[in-house]
C-alpha cells in the first residue's frame, strides 16, 4: 500500500507537466491550438469504459489500473490526431467541410478499428494476472468505448467547433 501511494503521488506530481508537454506537441503536430484542445477534450470518453469492465471484472482502481488509463489517453488521443488530420487534409485538397468530416470517418474507420480490435486482443492474456491484470482490463475496456465514441462523437465535436454546416465550403 505504502508503494503504491509513492508510486501515485509522483503521477500526481507529473501530470501537470505530461498535459502541458502534450498539448504543446499537439499544437506543433496539427498547427492549431483549438484542434489540439478538441483532442484532449476526446481523453476522457474512455473513463466510461475501464470504469464499467474495472467493475465488470471485479478488479481495483489501484495504481496499476491507473497507468493503463494513462496509456488509455495516448491511445485514444492518437485516434483523434489521426482522424482531425484526415479531416484537414480532405479540406487542403478541396473538400467542402462536411464532405471532408464523411470522408475522414470513412477513410480512417478501418484502420482505427484494427489498431483498437488488435491492442484488446493483445491485452487478453495480462487481463488473467493478479498484478497487470487491471491495466489491461482498463486498456480494454476504455479502448472499446472510447474507439466508438471516437469515431461518432469527434466528427461530431468537430463540426460544432468549427460551426460546420451543410452549406460551409
Amino acid at each position: 500500500v505504502e508503494e503504491s501511494s509513492r508510486g501515485q503521488e509522483s503521477i500526481n506530481a507529473g501530470v501537470p507537466i505530461m498535459l502541458f508537454i502534450t498539448f504543446t506537441l499537439l499544437v506543433i503536430q496539427l498547427k492549431s491550438s483549438s484542434r489540439a484542445f478538441l483532442v484532449v477534450l476526446t481523453g476522457p470518453l474512455g473513463i466510461s469504459g475501464v470504469a464499467l469492465t474495472l467493475l465488470l471484472f471485479n478488479r481495483p482502481f489501484g495504481f496499476v489500473a491507473l497507468l493503463g488509463f494513462i496509456a488509455l489517453l495516448g491511445m485514444i488521443m492518437r485516434n483523434s490526431v489521426i482522424l482531425i488530420d484526415q479531416i484537414e487534409q480532405g479540406r487542403a485538397a478541396g473538400l467542402k467541410a462536411r464532405d471532408a468530416i464523411i470522408h475522414a470517418c470513412v477513410s480512417r474507420y478501418r484502420p482505427i478499428i484494427l489498431t483498437a480490435a488488435a491492442a484488446v486482443l493483445a491485452m487478453i492474456p495480462l487481463s488473467r494476472s493478479v498484478f497487470w491484470g487491471p491495466m489491461a482490463v482498463a486498456i480494454m475496456g476504455g479502448l472499446i468505448v472510447a474507439t466508438a465514441l471516437t469515431l461518432l462523437a469527434l466528427p461530431a465535436m468537430y463540426a460544432a467547433w468549427f460551426k460546420i454546416d451543410r452549406n460551409t465550403p
